[in-house]
């Protein structure tokens, strides 16, 4: 990966309609979203993947009233990935991850397994009840697996441009998110830039003796 090339770029804010990701590349983003990490493994995120123009339509169409001008940029996008959140963690899906972890053989000796078990539930107690941010928690892990793909998507030769700009109660309201026990947290927009419409000014950051402190 060109770093450089990186850093001297604008987030895609206007896509190339004309062009869609190639299948095989698309495949590999989604496997390597789905091998992100998160903290205790809890994978409490969801993604709907939009790759037709009615369910794009759909969502630009859903973004609320203040963030309609978001439309275009759902609409001309490739690919678009609604990151969801799961409200609260359930035995049921603790169990299920549990599961997965023994038939993927994550511990080799079983006591190992059962205390990682033990030490995940007293974290998520703490969590619900100590520091009272579940939710936040949750939500914190799909923006890790957010950047994570955001340059992946680099990687294989596209652009990814998130976006906060929505409500999430009519998102969720619009794909019937809410009743598989999650909500919206996050948009993901995948494309090619519109060469027409792409920034050429300089980009603009603090200086680095700003914002680093050796110790």
């Amino acid at each position: 990966m060109n770093l450089d090339n990186l850093m001297g770029k604008h987030l895609t804010r206007y896509f190339d309609n004309s062009r869609t990701i190639p299948d095989e590349s698309l495949q590999q983003l989604l496997k390597f979203l789905r091998s992100t990490p998160s903290s205790v493994n809890i994978q409490a995120s969801r993604y709907l993947v939009l790759a037709t123009s009615e369910a794009k339509e759909l969502l630009a169409n859903n973004l609320g009233e203040r963030f309609k001008d978001n439309g275009e940029k759902i609409t001309s996008a490739s690919h678009v990935i609604v990151f969801t959140t799961k409200a609260d963690t359930s035995d049921g899906h603790l169990e299920e991850v549990f599961a997965k972890e023994k038939a993927d053989g994550r511990f080799a000796d079983p006591a190992k397994q059962a205390q990682w078990e033990s030490m995940t539930r007293d974290f998520l107690n703490l969590r619900t009840y100590g520091y009272k941010d579940l939710s936040h928690w949750m939500e914190k892990q799909a923006y890790l697996a957010l950047g994570m793909t955001m340059m992946a998507a680099a990687e294989l030769g596209f652009d990814a441009t998130p976006m906060e700009g929505f409500d999430p109660a009519s998102v969720d309201t619009a794909f019937k998110i809410r009743e598989s026990g999650y909500t919206t947290t996050v948009l993901l927009a995948l494309g090619y830039p519109d060469p027409a419409k792409t920034y050429s000014n300089a980009i603009s950051r603090l200086g680095a003796d700003r914002i680093f402190t050796f110790l």
